[in-house]
């Protein structure tokens, strides 16, 4: 793994034993600069707003508003790891992609653990910009070269990656994996549909074939889409 930046976390717990059980393992890991400690996620919301944060530290159970409520509110949240007494929110939680699920009490060596996934993660959000994207599913993170990319289709709070050689689910936006890839390499064709343009095929009216498979064109994006094709 390449050399990374140290991440800015803050810990976001409603109980004083825990913050100072995850503020000591914290200021053990070099890699690591707490900003912050907050008793709620309101409070962590305002910090955000403040602060530069790589990593939350995250409690789900807190009053007002749950851990995993609070980052479905954030519109880009940072990376965060769940750090819980109740282990049946552990699907819940990675399907909201958190580097990691921790429960109390915490031991240090799977808070580092937990921590190297974390620099992992935010090295791969890093380096090599323009070549590749990462996704998580299946409980794996991904890594998705663009030239094997092939489509990409919205559906609900997930969009499936079909590449050259698999299909993956992944959960988040649509629109925040689009911004993600290169406009001259992709393009929109319907509001479900982003595919790579290399791998097109053809167009006929309103549908464009992309291997085995034909895509709708909706009209709103045809234009763009045939100026794309034609650069």
């Amino acid at each position: 793994m390449a050399k990374s930046k140290t991440l800015n976390c803050i810990i976001v717990d409603d109980e004083p034993l825990s913050q100072d059980v995850i503020r000591d393992f914290v200021e053990a890991c070099p890699e690591l600069e707490l900003t912050g400690v907050c008793n709620d996620a309101l409070e962590a919301g305002q910090l955000l707003k403040q602060k530069d944060i790589d990593l939350l530290f995250l409690d789900i159970n807190m009053p007002k508003l749950s851990g995993i409520g609070f980052v479905k509110s954030l519109k880009e949240p940072p990376l965060f790891i769940l750090v819980t007494a109740y282990p049946e929110f552990a699907l819940e939680g990675f399907e909201v992609d958190a580097v990691d699920y921790l429960l109390k009490p915490v031991s240090f060596e799977r808070f580092r653990t937990a921590v190297n996934r974390a620099l992992e993660r935010f090295s791969s959000r890093t380096e090599n910009i323009g070549q590749h994207l990462m996704v998580r599913a299946n409980k794996k993170d991904y890594r998705l070269n663009f030239d094997e990319i092939i489509y990409l289709e919205a559906q609900g709070d997930y969009v499936r990656f079909v590449t050259e050689t698999q299909t993956l689910m992944v959960h988040g936006r649509f629109k925040d994996f689009i911004a993600q890839l290169p406009e001259n390499r992709f393009a929109r064709i319907h509001k479900s549909y982003v595919v790579s343009l290399a791998k097109v095929v053809y167009l006929e009216g309103n549908s464009v074939k992309l291997g085995n498979v034909k895509l709708p064109v909706s009209l709103s994006f045809k234009e763009a889409f045939v100026i794309k094709l034609n650069a």
